[in-house]
This record gives structure tokens, C-alpha cells and sequence, in this order.
């Protein structure tokens, strides 16, 4: 018989056995193991959430308008590179440009270590101090690095790191860089990411992240004028003197139009083209507490054998400002047209499904023959994804660059913001008709005064319509401007209200040699040539850069700047323009093709001036934008409009 005490001891072992068999309750169930988890600054504030989420969804794609941005850090932020051997001698080109901030293990620069891309992981509270991290770049780790910061300051992330587990409850802080824009996406796309591995318990966790290489982008001409770079020629001879004293206009232009950054003078190689032989462009992205963190990048032209860029490693290169040199170069491959004169930027704008926040490169190709810019130069341009090259027929021009014809002028208030400017040889022609049918026609065409070394043009306006040249030349011309104004309105949108048809004259030159080289210094014409008609003129101006010979037969027709062009010029600011003086016909004291291009641009609500560059430029088949360069503003964000 069972007595009492035995029921209890029966129903305290069955509950016993109950407690043990039924399933742990939520309330005490073991906390599961922290997850590893990587942040980077993914809607580009300048800040890594790691407490919210906005820095979360998209981290391992990336976009033009969200995903995190790294700068290709090739700036000299502290000038420790050098530009010669320990014996003095100059370092080859591929030595000065092998070095940058990017090319060692250490942070450059100031502490705050502004060029780095900030990435930081979740803090992972309750880690046991026997959990350890890793950090690897498992995409694209040829041309990445990264750093984090620890007491001492910031140590390279190498394969023997190890965050501890104090570092991952805090939180790390890493800094990225990649050591080289993109080039060719064949080779590398400008992706970069970042694995965190934490191990603890035996138990693994990771988490990646992706960054992208910002683009090195060029300069369009919403962007204000900054700083303006010129070639300063030394010596006491008259070339001399006449170049020293446009960099004195140029200087006194630009600080009138509140450009207050001195002017920078390149003085070591003599050429006088500082279009040609850079471009400047930048890399940007949202730096560390919100501000744009930019470096300008100094695009050398392809064009290995030009020796005037490497004065853009010796002396501009610094911080901020890095260089980068394409190689590859073909020799089969236009010298001229690889200089950058002959690289131009619409500005931004979206049209037919395609949007340009940062703008649109434009370049010269010569369709005739089917030559184009370097393959080389034209990937990388492309490779940066947002300014894709539109390439635009150059056949008919001696040097074959776009800026000859071609420009884009600032409209506040459009619904664009902009407008093309063009050369309009049907004008410049009108303007000479016009001053015959008044009974101007012995009127000289060139007001430009004469010099022992240099005689000004003798040749009449009734001379010059006279010419079996000019007006075929003009006729050509002014079809082929009508043909690539088609292409860009096609491309953009642009109606002929928004078009500036700015007034011009071109007269031929000729296919010889390396056509449309232009030589560092121009070779002057020498006293007693003083030329007599149009055919003269232009044959001068042709044989004055080039040393070449006189039209032959079965050459190509190509013309330059018979009047000084115009739209070849300088954007000083978003009302100021600066033109080459044109020395066009005076006829009751006014000089009618500098009236008709002021106010041309005065229409377009521009104020003009003019500065002599006949003797530095003109003659050499250049104008003021050919012998000047341009810093611009570059703290916009690239991925907005």
C-alpha cells in the first residue's frame, strides 16, 4: 500500500525529470555570438553609420548616385618624391610617375589622414577576450590598401594583422586608399572589397563591403575659375618679351575678373602650349565630417616624347595635386591629336535616357582618314564611367583640335545652364561682304602693326575676297561646324536658340609631316616676308610652326585661324570671357570683327576682353586657350545635378 510519503517522492522525480526533458524558455536561452559586421560610408554624408542603418542596405553594389567612394590617393601630400637620381640626374618618366602617397605603406600627410575613405566595424559587445578579427581585401587587392587606427596612429593592414578583441567590442576604424585611377576596366574596374573575419568560440562570422575608385573627372565650364597656369618664357629677345608680356595681361585679365590665386608660370620647357600638354582634372569624394575631400589630377597628355609635361611631376605635383601619365602609346597614333587642346567637356546635362552629372568629354577625331586620340587615353576616359568621350569630326582643321571651333558658355537662368558657343565663318565673311559693299574694300584686313621682326599682313578686304581660297575654305568650314553642331544637338538636346554663333575666318593649311604639330617655341617669320594676299598669310603661318614646305599637289585641304578665333578663349568667370584681340578691319575707328564678336557675347550675357596674343599664338595657329590652362572649382558632388 502506498503511504503519502511515497505519492510526494513519486511526484517530486516526475517533476524532477519533466524540468530536465522540457525545452529551455526564451528567457533563458544562451546570447547568441556577435555577428561581424562592416560599414562604409554607403549614401556618401561623410559619416559611417554604425548605429543606425542608412549606411547599411546597398553596401556590397555600388551606383553613380549610392555606394562608398574611395580616392585614388596620387597626391605628394609631404613632396617626398623625387624628380632625380641620387646623382642629380633626371628620373625617367616612368620613375616620376611611379610615386605618390599611394606607392608606400604609410599615411601621408597630415594626421587626420583626409584622403583615406573611412570604413569601421559594428562594435560587437560581450566578445570574449579570446575572439580575434582580420581584415582582407578579396577584391581588388593589387590596387588597394588599408590602414586602421590604433593608439600609435595608422598601421597597414597586412596579412599579419590581427584586430583584438578589445579593437572589434570598440569598434575599428579603418582608413582605404587605391594607388592608381582606372585605367582599363579589363584589367581593374575600379572595385575594391573589404572582408572583416571575427572568430571566437570556434565560431566564424564576416561581413564585406564594396568601394569604388572615384573618377577622375574633367572640368566643364560651370566650374568657377580658380587658378590659371600660363608658360613663362625666359630671355630678352622679342619672342621673349612678347610672351612675358601676355602673362602680364593674363595675370592682370584674371585678377580683374576675381580669379585671386596667383598665376602658375611654367618656365623650364619652353612651350608656350599649356593647354596641350595637360589636363586638369579631379577625384572626389565626401571626406571625414562632411566636406568634399578632392585631389586634383593632372592628366598628361599622350604624347611620351613632349617633354614640357614632366614639369607636371617636377614642380606642380603636390598636395592635392597628383599626376597621371598614360603609356602604351602608339606611334601610329596622331601626335596632335592626343594634345589636350583637343579635349573639351560639355557640361552637365541628361537627355534621351542618358544623364551626364559631371558632363561629357567631347574630342577631335580626323574621320578623312579615320585617326583618333590614343586608344590608350580613350580607355581611361571611358573606364570612369560617367563622362563618356563623344568624338567629333576635326578632319578639316590643320591641328585638329576641338577648341578651335567649339566651346560652352555659362547661362544662368536656362533651364540647361548652359550654351554652345561656335565659330560661324558665314558671319566673318558677311562682315568683309558688308565693309566691300560699303566701299571699304581697300581697307586693310589686319590692323595689327608691323615690327622689324615680324611685318603685319598687307592684304586688302577686297584682296582677300579675291582669294580662290578664303571663300571655298570658309564654305568648307562652315559645313563642317553645321555637321558637328548637328552631333551635339543630337547628343544633347542643344536647339539653335541655344546656340552663340560667334564670328570667325579660317584659311588652309596643309597635310606635311607630322601635321599640326605644334613646336614648344614658335620659330618667328623672319623680317622682309612680309605676306601679300591670303594664300600667303596662311602659308606663313603654317611654315612659321613648322618649317614645313608650301602647298603641293594632292595634299588635303585643312585651315586654321585666319582672323584670331575667338572661341578660342578663356572662361574667367561666368560672366567674364577673354578673347584674342583680332586685329580685324578698322573702319570708322572700330574694328568690326572685334564689334561683331562683343557682341555676340554680350547677347549671350558675357562681358568680353581681349588680350594680344598674335605673335605668341596666333601665328603658331593657336589662340589664348591654347596657351593657357584653367584650374576650376571642384566641390560639387560629381553624382548629383
Amino acid at each position: 500500500m502506498r503511504t503519502t510519503s511515497h505519492i510526494r517522492r513519486a511526484t517530486l522525480a516526475l517533476s524532477v525529470i519533466s524540468a530536465i526533458l522540457a525545452p529551455t524558455t526564451p528567457a533563458l536561452a544562451a546570447e547568441p555570438p556577435p555577428r561581424a559586421d562592416l560599414r562604409a560610408d554607403v549614401d556618401r554624408d561623410g559619416r559611417v553609420d554604425v548605429a543606425g542603418a542608412t549606411d547599411d542596405a546597398g553596401e556590397d553594389t555600388w551606383t553613380p548616385a549610392r555606394g562608398a567612394v574611395v580616392l585614388p590617393n596620387v597626391d605628394d601630400d609631404t613632396k617626398r618624391c623625387p624628380t632625380t637620381d641620387p646623382r642629380g640626374r633626371p628620373l625617367p618618366d616612368a620613375r616620376l610617375a611611379a610615386c605618390n602617397d599611394a606607392s608606400d605603406t604609410q599615411v601621408n600627410g597630415t594626421p587626420d589622414a583626409a584622403d583615406l575613405a573611412r570604413v569601421r566595424s559594428v562594435p560587437m559587445k560581450g566578445l570574449p577576450s579570446s575572439a580575434v578579427g582580420t581584415l582582407r581585401v578579396v577584391g581588388g587587392a593589387k590596387n588597394t590598401r588599408v590602414f586602421v587606427r590604433r593608439a600609435g596612429g595608422w598601421a597597414w593592414v597586412n596579412a599579419t594583422t590581427r584586430l583584438t578583441a578589445a579593437e572589434l567590442r570598440a569598434g575599428a576604424e579603418f582608413g582605404v586608399e587605391v594607388t592608381d585611377v582606372v585605367r582599363d576596366p579589363a584589367l581593374w574596374g575600379g572595385r575594391s572589397v573589404l572582408r572583416l573575419t571575427v572568430t571566437s568560440g570556434g565560431r566564424t562570422t564576416s561581413d564585406d563591403v564594396t568601394l569604388r575608385a572615384a573618377p577622375l573627372l574633367t572640368h566643364h565650364h560651370l566650374q568657377s575659375a580658380r587658378q590659371m597656369l600660363v608658360t613663362k618664357v625666359a630671355g630678352t629677345d622679342d619672342f621673349a618679351r612678347r610672351q612675358q608680356a601676355f602673362v602680364r595681361g593674363l595675370e592682370a585679365e584674371a585678377r580683374a575678373a576675381g580669379v585671386t590665386a596667383p598665376l602658375f608660370t611654367f618656365d623650364r620647357y619652353q612651350d608656350i602650349w599649356a593647354q596641350d600638354f595637360v589636363e586638369p582634372g579631379y577625384v572626389s569624394m565626401t571626406g571625414p565630417g562632411g566636406h568634399r575631400q578632392v585631389i586634383r589630377v593632372m592628366l598628361r597628355s599622350a604624347q611620351p616624347d613632349r617633354e614640357s609635361g614632366r614639369e607636371l611631376f617636377e614642380r606642380l605635383r603636390g598636395k592635392g595635386i597628383g599626376v597621371v601619365q598614360v603609356s602604351g602609346v602608339r606611334e601610329s597614333e596622331e601626335w596632335t591629336l592626343n594634345s589636350m587642346g583637343n579635349l573639351e567637356t560639355i557640361p552637365p546635362y541628361t537627355h534621351a535616357g542618358r544623364s551626364f552629372p559631371a558632363g561629357r568629354i567631347i574630342m577631335g577625331e580626323r574621320k578623312d582618314d579615320g585617326s583618333k586620340p590614343a586608344r590608350a587615353m580613350r580607355t581611361l576616359l571611358q573606364a570612369q564611367g560617367f563622362q563618356d568621350p563623344l568624338l567629333l569630326d576635326t578632319s578639316w582643321l590643320h591641328v585638329g583640335h576641338v577648341d578651335e571651333f567649339v566651346q560652352f558658355l555659362p547661362a544662368p537662368g536656362t533651364p540647361r545652364g548652359w550654351r554652345i558657343g561656335v565659330a560661324d565663318p558665314e558671319a566673318g565673311l558677311r562682315l568683309l561682304r558688308d565693309a566691300q559693299k560699303a566701299g571699304h574694300g581697300g581697307t586693310r584686313m589686319f590692323s595689327v602693326p608691323g615690327a622689324k621682326d615680324l611685318p603685319a599682313p598687307r592684304e586688302t578686304i577686297d584682296q582677300a575676297l579675291a582669294s580662290k581660297w578664303l571663300v571655298a575654305d570658309n564654305t568648307m568650314a562652315a559645313q563642317r561646324i553645321r555637321a558637328n553642331l548637328e552631333v551635339l544637338k543630337r547628343e544633347t538636346g542643344v536647339t539653335d536658340a541655344e546656340v552663340v554663333r560667334v564670328p570667325a575666318l579660317y584659311t588652309r593649311g596643309t597635310e606635311h609631316g607630322e601635321r599640326g604639330d605644334r613646336v614648344p617655341r614658335l620659330t618667328r617669320l623672319g623680317a622682309g616676308n612680309v605676306p601679300e594676299s591670303v594664300s600667303e598669310y596662311g602659308q606663313q603661318k603654317r611654315l612659321a610652326r613648322e618649317g614645313g614646305r608650301a602647298t603641293g599637289p594632292g595634299q588635303a585641304v585643312m585651315t586654321s585661324a585666319y582672323v584670331p578665333g575667338a572661341v578660342n578663349g578663356v572662361l574667367l568667370g561666368q560672366d567674364r570671357y577673354l578673347a584674342p584681340k583680332q586685329w580685324g578691319p578698322v573702319i570708322g575707328g572700330e574694328d568690326v570683327f572685334t564689334a561683331a564678336v562683343t557682341a555676340a557675347y554680350v547677347r549671350a550675357g558675357l562681358k568680353v576682353s581681349y588680350i594680344d596674343d598674335w605673335a605668341t599664338y596666333h601665328l603658331g595657329m593657336g589662340e589664348v586657350h591654347c596657351g593657357t590652362n584653367t584650374l576650376r572649382d571642384a566641390s560639387a558632388a560629381w553624382w548629383q545635378r
